[in-house]
């Protein structure tokens, strides 16, 4: 019976992930030839609608549903940190988020076809083997987004981490915040469960997505504000997986 089991969620996943490279495909080829040339605002919706479609090929191919606790501020823009445990919340949370730019290593940008869907969604891609010139350049390209009145999302801690694995936090996206006096949005996930990291196997189950309330991020400092935000989202992870 297990091995059944096994061989049918193998089945799955490989389902979906043949569904999800068509439809990256898809969207950023048929995106960079008729969307190229419009603002991100409007540009941006088309290629979210790829995230859209992967997030509900997941549901009928794996059976893989979302859950949401708390609700987005309705004040815009704000730095959304959030927790990185897979490729869910890369897909689910830049449609969730929209309009939104995110924080990516620039290596990414090299994947064919999904690296150039990221270019066009506006993403910062940093150089980590740099890490100076790294923070230099979010917080350059991170106050410009929010300028032009996009949402950040940033994963500060770098990388995916394991489920129940706490990773360290930068202090890059509190220093966006308190500089650009917006809100910081923590989020916390079980997305890994699910989805676990470098995996290609995908269980059936519920994510389960908290937001946490908007922390004010005036007459803050960076570093116990970036602790605030980590001791957050850690609990909530601890309580939801």
């Amino acid at each position: 019976m297990a091995f059944i089991n096994n061989s049918i969620l193998s089945i799955r996943s490989a389902l979906f992930f043949i569904g999800y490279a068509l439809i990256t495909m898809f969207i950023s080829v048929t995106g960079i030839l008729f969307t190229s040339f419009l603002p991100f605002h409007i540009r941006g919706r088309y290629f979210v609608l790829g995230n859209a479609a992967i997030i509900f090929l997941l549901r009928i191919c794996c059976g893989v549903k979302t859950e949401i606790r708390g609700s987005l501020p309705t004040k815009l823009p704000y730095v959304a940190m959030a927790k990185h445990q897979s490729q869910w919340e890369t897909f689910y949370l830049q449609w969730f988020l929209f309009p939104v730019a995110t924080v990516v290593k620039k290596e990414l940008f090299k994947i064919p076809f999904f690296g150039w869907a990221l270019k066009m969604m506006n993403a910062i891609g940093i150089d980590r083997s740099n890490p100076r010139a790294a923070i230099r350049q979010t917080m350059e390209q991170g106050l410009s987004r929010l300028r032009h009145n996009y949402n950040l999302l940033i994963f500060p801690e770098g990388t995916r981490t394991p489920v129940g694995v706490r990773g360290k936090y930068a202090r890059s996206g509190s220093s966006i915040a308190i500089e650009a006096g917006v809100a910081v949005v923590p989020i916390a996930h079980n997305g890994g469960k699910i989805w676990p990291a470098k995996s290609l196997r995908i269980k059936p189950g519920t994510v389960i997505l908290v937001i946490g309330e908007p922390i004010d991020t005036n007459g803050r400092e960076s570093r116990e504000l970036t602790l605030e935000v980590e001791n957050w989202i850690e609990s909530q992870c601890e309580l939801i997986q």
